[in-house]
């Protein structure tokens, strides 16, 4: 089966990495390049990212060889809606040299199946935003949340770095001199943690300072939440435990309580050993505790399995997810 090749991309806003392996799990080579998500970066500029990082990935590779693909990405079911973002994918795929056909699937969909090969189970992502989705026969089902910055997203990045500038208001305004995360957002914000004589003086700065950005920008204050929280400051510590509780909650709307079956946690704050990951893997565990709980792992890598689980050639495909993506041993998992 060695002979055999399939290629995986992982589409973010801010990367497009690919991947080409064969079906003994051979990884043959890989490629990065910048964002190539249609929605936020047009089209063509995207298609060009998604050609650059195939190219790469096939540099050694005898594009004949390649049997099948997928795609990854937020926005999928816009991007199939489109008939000028599809032909831009489709040229930047024969580019590269791919005659085979390829799938576009949900970022949500490759976050989950980089975490297990189960057909069935549950997808928690926070990053910038949040989404649960419930995923039956490797297929999305039902999704909560994912409803943007202005709506929803609570739990995520922007909620906690809204709430983080949220606080630092509300104690200006009761004449309370800020904590240490409030004022790490004051310095972040204003280039110094100091309050004027008059406090609405800076409430007004710090008003000014928030709106002037695009909204989703509060993200970026997110670590300064969860490096607080680790230092043992309450307020920060308080803020994640709502986050997780808010996570848990659009988890619970898409998935019965009692069932048994997988739950990923993928997303920025639920990798990588962050103290949200840690506090919602609690949360999760209290809410369905016969359920495993997997980290995500490498989305290009997902992508390129659930390409090849459909060749017919591919008898056993829990065995070559276990080649492709090896249990990571994270805690929890």
């Amino acid at each position: 089966m060695s002979g055999t090749v399939v290629v995986g991309l992982d589409v973010g806003g801010t990367s497009t990495r690919a991947t080409a392996v064969t079906l003994d799990g051979e990884r043959l080579g890989t490629g990065r390049a910048g964002g190539g998500n249609p929605t936020s970066h047009g089209a063509e500029a995207a298609a060009r990212e998604l050609r650059a990082a195939l190219r790469a990935a096939l540099s050694g590779v005898d594009p004949a060889r390649v049997r099948a693909g997928v795609v990854g990405l937020a926005g999928a079911a816009r991007l199939l809606a489109d008939p000028d973002g599809r032909a831009a994918f489709d040229r930047a795929w024969h580019d590269a040299g791919l005659r085979c056909p390829y799938a576009v699937h949900g970022d949500a969909l490759v976050a989950y199946a980089s975490g297990t090969a189960a057909p069935d189970g549950t997808i928690l992502i926070a990053g910038t935003g949040a989404i649960a989705a419930r995923v039956r026969d490797l297929r999305l089902d039902r999704v909560a949340d994912g409803h943007g910055w202005l709506l929803g997203d609570a739990g995520s990045g922007f909620w906690l770095g809204r709430e983080a500038v949220r606080g630092v208001l509300a104690d200006l305004d009761r004449g309370t001199a800020p904590g240490p995360l409030g004022a790490a957002v004051l310095r972040d914000l204003l280039g110094s943690a100091e309050v004027a004589p008059r406090s609405r003086d800076t409430v007004d700065t710090l008003i000014q300072a928030v709106t002037r950005r695009p909204p989703v920008e509060l993200a970026r204050l997110a670590p300064l939440v969860t490096t607080a929280a680790v230092d043992g400051e309450p307020v920060a510590r308080r803020l994640l435990d709502e986050a997780a509780l808010h996570l848990a909650e659009s988890t619970a709307r898409i998935r019965p309580a009692g069932e048994r079956t997988p739950i990923v946690l993928g997303g920025g704050l639920l990798t990588g050993g962050t103290p949200l990951a840690a506090t919602v893997r609690a949360e999760v565990r209290r809410r369905w505790p016969d359920a495993p709980v997997h980290p995500a792992g490498d989305g290009a890598a997902a992508a390129a399995w659930l390409a090849a689980r459909d060749l017919p050639e591919v008898t056993d495909p829990a065995a070559l997810h276990a080649l492709l993506l090896p249990t990571r041993g994270a805690p929890g998992s």
